[in-house]
């Protein structure tokens, strides 16, 4: 039973709601603080070893190229659970799969930091890519289970609240990798492991103190067969025009945002930019992300999803352009720091009101799904910012990539239910009614 369905529940035997739950705050949200603490620690960890892979990785085998297939088997993993893991979202016990999960991940760490430290034993290339296969394939089930247990905590119109907040929590832990990672690999090149492995274990014991259920009828989602529920999964998602549309318009989004991103590195260090410096455009980014997700709360409960999602285009199409205008180092601090400022808002909105109108027992297939947008852009993205920039250079380039994200942006305007999504206490009556014979609502 869900925050809501309890909330209803009480409602129906006294007849009234109590002042104290209509006006408790989110921080008051016993079972929500275990969850933020536990994800907020897992996501610092798993960044901070995010960073150190690579290095270690070179170290190990001296090779640049058996670096990258490193990371490349490793990330394999997510690549290959990402679907898979709504379903097992949606049939498993949620608080109990995010205690596995965050376990076996800092277990797969423990043993690198195990193998780097006694006597006769070292890391060797195919432990570290092994690691890493499993930290990323635990990666894929946490994003669901994770958005699957907010859903069962939080009560829907404080969803954009708590989704403003793992906002600032993802790009906290951003602005954290380098400079932490690097302390830490510099003082031992497994101590970065160490600490995402304690990450891991703080996540398993704030989830195990969690009491409220994370999921809904267990049985009747196990009644159904693995492949019938993946498949009614894309049959959900594809059959809510919004959730439909926001899947191939956020894809194409994450395509062009990145390549271009790849584009503007490879182009800095073509030009014999100081790695320093060329990290500071990701700090930008960072920096950009985290000023925004102050607001983003504040944002998600006084303007409409259709608004942010059109301000957020409109800021970020006239950052492209002037980066175009200006392809300089310094033009490209100033713009992407400012074309970050409202993504949190954008993504915080969407993803809860996806979460909202979304019944329970489909809450991890929804969340694995819409977790393509980002999964196609991991190998599509470097490949369209390379061709670009070899192809045209730096300043033809990003006006290529200017006109994709204007045509991007006049495709917002013709996605209908976009606009009829109203403020956050109006959601609890779009809940899509599922599984259904009919034709689901323009909702």
């Amino acid at each position: 039973m869900t925050t809501d369905e309890a909330r209803a529940a009480g409602e129906a035997a006294t007849g009234t709601t109590p002042k104290s739950e209509r006006t408790a705050p989110l921080w008051r949200n016993r079972s929500y603080r275990l969850l933020l603490t536990g994800a907020t620690a897992e996501d610092v960890g798993a960044a901070v070893g995010a960073f150190a892979v690579p290095l270690l990785a070179y170290a190990v085998t001296g090779s640049v190229v058996q670096a990258g297939v490193i990371a490349f088997v490793g990330q394999l993993g997510s690549v290959l659970l990402t679907l898979p893991a709504g379903v097992i979202v949606d049939r498993v016990d949620r608080r109990r799969l995010i205690m596995v999960g965050s376990a076996v991940a800092a277990l797969a760490w423990a043993s690198v930091v195990v193998a780097g430290l006694v006597d006769g034993l070292s890391v060797t290339a195919p432990h570290l890519a092994g690691a890493l296969f499993v930290s990323s394939a635990v990666g894929a089930l946490m994003d669901p289970a994770g958005t699957a247990a907010l859903h069962a905590v939080v009560r829907t119109e404080q969803l954009g609240q708590a989704m403003s907040v793992a906002q600032g929590r993802d790009a906290a832990a951003t602005l954290l990798q380098g400079p932490l990672g690097g302390l830490l690999y510099g003082m031992s090149t497994v101590l970065p492991f160490a600490v995402s492995a304690a990450g891991r274990l703080v996540s398993v014991a704030a989830t195990s103190l969690v009491r409220e259920p994370l999921n809904g009828d267990l049985d009747a989602a196990r009644a159904e067969h693995p492949v019938a529920a993946l498949r009614e999964g894309l049959r959900y998602v594809f059959g809510v025009p919004l959730l439909r549309a926001s899947l191939w318009l956020f894809m194409l989004v994450n395509v062009v945002l990145n390549g271009m991103m790849v584009a503007i590195n490879l182009h800095l260090v073509s030009t014999g930019t100081a790695p320093a410096l060329i990290g500071l455009i990701n700090t930008a980014v960072g920096v950009g992300v985290l000023l925004g997700s102050v607001l983003a709360g504040v944002l998600v409960q006084r303007v409409r999803v259709g608004v942010l999602t059109v301000l957020t285009l409109g800021v970020s199409g006239v950052a492209v352009v002037l980066m175009a205008v200006f392809p300089t180092y310094w033009g490209f601090v100033a713009a992407l720091t400012g074309m970050m400022f409202f993504a949190p808002a954008l993504n915080a909105g969407m993803l809860s009101y996806a979460t909202a109108i979304t019944p329970g027992q489909m809450q991890g297939r929804m969340a694995a799904t819409m977790g393509l947008t980002g999964l196609v852009a991991g190998p599509a993205a470097p490949l369209v910012g390379s061709v670009l920039l070899a192809s045209l250079g730096i300043g033809p380039a990003m006006w290529l990539f200017a006109a994709a994200w204007a045509v991007l942006f006049l495709a917002m305007f013709l996605v209908r239910p976009l606009w009829r999504i109203g403020l956050p206490g109006t959601w609890a009556a779009d809940v899509v009614e599922w599984p259904t014979t009919r034709a689901p609502s323009a909702t």
